[in-house]
């Protein structure tokens, strides 16, 4: 799960003086888009595609060029904090621009969940339990995250961007040590599932690549947006590359089948390398990740949901507290709530990881959708910034579409926002002018 820019929350980052180098700017995005899922996407993407699930990480990071290029486009042309928000609100009106809130807002109860159970699967892994200890663990990173915020304790963005760091060696570290252990017999059969698992393991691996919006929400802290946004961009895309296309092809080789079944990959690439002390050791930094992460999301949503109930998107009762420098409880008792309910139904039915995953990556595309479809509308047509944002555009509806039936929770969403804030500001024209 990478940080979220919600894109509600528009303040103008051009209120204080540009300072964000072409350095700090790359590893603020590869920070934003390097998330927890990485410590079991492998296993999940494998498990669903086998070897093939290769293909998927690679489709994901040859997206990743368009579509940040992109935003990056869009941020240098439109330097606002607001990021997709802004531009959608440009393209296509206010009405728009709340769907896209709804639709990172409500992709956070059913997006929480799948953290945490993460991060439970590796102190299982550690210290045993099996099921009991997974579920206890996500239970209580859920609800201490939710009682984190209540009393308005966040982590700073230097403490999410170390913990990305973090994140970043470990997977380095995991490589370097592990791969010597692999073979290239594991690659066989190759596609056990069938070619058409790999569209499917694409849909899950969205949850890995989520925060590419961040590059256009980050452009007015740039000295030189036009020159910096672009460098940066392309520092961000080839590290996260790299990163997340060696850690997937370490697993599958090294784990070979085993792959699929892992609930802690990191745990089992790394104990292979340097022994069974290692499996302790990646737990406390999975957890530890998994609560930036979860403070990040539910500190950034909750703020949210304040700023969509004061401009209307929402009932006004859950504005309260979304002032500056204030704590927007009810917004966060909402949201822990609803995660709290996703858990308890994904247990009761036995659900796994998988179709939580692609419920909130199915709203990460549609807002894909709708900040490159922006793109197409505000960018000068023909130029090379367009016919990038169109393949951008072409690529996520693609997604969107092998996504499958999980997508007509985010289409539902958008139509459910769009009903409500028609009833609720009849005088709002539903698209730009």
């Amino acid at each position: 799960m990478a940080t979220p820019v919600h894109p509600a929350l528009e303040t103008r980052s051009l209120s204080r003086a540009p300072s964000l180098t072409v350095a700090q700017g790359g590893a603020l995005s590869v920070g934003a888009v390097l998330g927890t899922g990485v410590i079991t996407l492998p296993a999940l993407a494998a498990e669903v595609a086998g070897p093939a699930s290769l293909v998927a990480w690679a489709a994901l990071v040859l997206l990743s060029i368009p579509l940040a290029s992109t935003f990056a486009a869009l941020g240098a042309r439109h330097p606002d904090g607001g990021g997709v928000s802004t531009y959608v609100r440009r393209a296509f009106g206010d009405r728009a621009a709340g769907a896209v809130g709804w639709c990172f807002y409500f992709a956070v109860p059913v997006g929480a969940p799948p953290a945490p159970m993460m991060a439970g699967g590796y102190v299982a892994d550690a210290v045993g339990g099996g099921r009991a200890t997974t579920v206890a663990v996500g239970c209580a990173l859920i609800l201490g995250t939710g009682l984190m915020n209540l009393a308005g304790l966040r982590f700073s963005g230097r403490v999410q961007l170390g913990l990305a760091s973090v994140l970043a060696l470990l997977m380095t570290a995991t490589m370097a040590f592990a791969l010597p252990h692999g073979s290239t017999d594991s690659l066989t059969p190759f596609a056990p599932n069938g070619w058409g698992a790999v569209g499917t393991a694409a849909a899950v691996l969205v949850w890995g690549f989520a925060g590419w919006e961040a590059v256009a929400s980050l452009a007015g802290d740039y000295r030189d947006p036009g020159r910096d946004v672009t460098r940066a961009t392309t520092i961000a895309v080839a590290v996260v590359g790299v990163l997340y296309l060696g850690l997937a092809t370490t697993s599958v080789l090294v784990l070979g089948p085993a792959t699929g079944h892992s609930q802690a990959p990191l745990s089992d690439l790394m104990a292979i390398a340097l022994g069974e002390q290692a499996r302790v050791v990646t737990a406390v930094v999975a957890v530890l990740l998994t609560v930036g992460a979860m403070n990040a999301y539910f500190a950034g949503g909750s703020r949210l949901g304040a700023a969509l109930a004061r401009d209307g998107a929402l009932p006004r009762w859950l504005a309260a507290g979304g002032g500056a420098g204030q704590v927007p409880r009810r917004s966060i008792a909402l949201i822990t709530g609803m995660s709290a309910l996703s858990v308890a139904v994904s247990v009761a039915l036995d659900l796994g990881l998988t179709p939580l995953m692609l419920l909130a990556t199915g709203c990460f595309t549609l807002v894909y959708v709708l900040g490159t479809g922006a793109a197409l509308r505000l960018l000068r047509r023909n130029t090379a910034g367009w016919w990038t944002a169109l393949v951008a555009f072409v690529s996520v509806v693609a997604l969107l579409v092998v996504n499958g039936a999980h997508a007509l929770w985010a289409l539902g969403l958008v139509a459910l926002s769009l009903a409500y804030q028609h009833a609720a500001r009849p005088g709002v024209p539903s698209t730009a002018p």
